[in-house]
């Protein structure tokens, strides 16, 4: 098993951080606003890619982060904008997280100025 260093980072620090993530990848606001829309329920990867029109691949880059395509510290579990649940037996499903929800509909009212 390996040990997740996870420190926890102010809302306040966390937002913009979380914004320009998914200002600077479209795959990563496309799987966010997916989620989104499905939420609460969870989804898998290969359902998300089929649904955001993109491969598995490119959303497992989004959602845990790819050597230098996708950061792992701005992957939207990295981010704290994703979680991942266990499904059963090797299947994850990701769904927003309460952050991920406010960081959306933050976006959603700034869009609508």
């Amino acid at each position: 098993m390996q040990k997740e260093n996870h420190i926890e980072i102010s809302p306040e620090i966390k937002m913009p951080l979380a914004l320009r993530a998914l200002r600077r990848s479209n795959i990563r606001k496309k799987i966010t606003e997916y989620l989104f829309d499905i939420s609460p329920s969870c989804s898998y990867t290969s359902e998300i890619a089929y649904h955001i029109n993109t491969t598995p691949s490119n959303v497992l880059g989004a959602l845990r982060g790819m050597e230098s395509r996708y950061r792992e510290e701005e992957s939207l579990l990295g981010l704290d904008i994703v979680e991942m649940k266990s499904g059963g037996k090797d299947i994850k499903l990701y769904g927003l997280t309460s952050f991920g929800r406010e960081l959306i509909e933050s976006i959603n009212r700034r869009e609508k100025l």
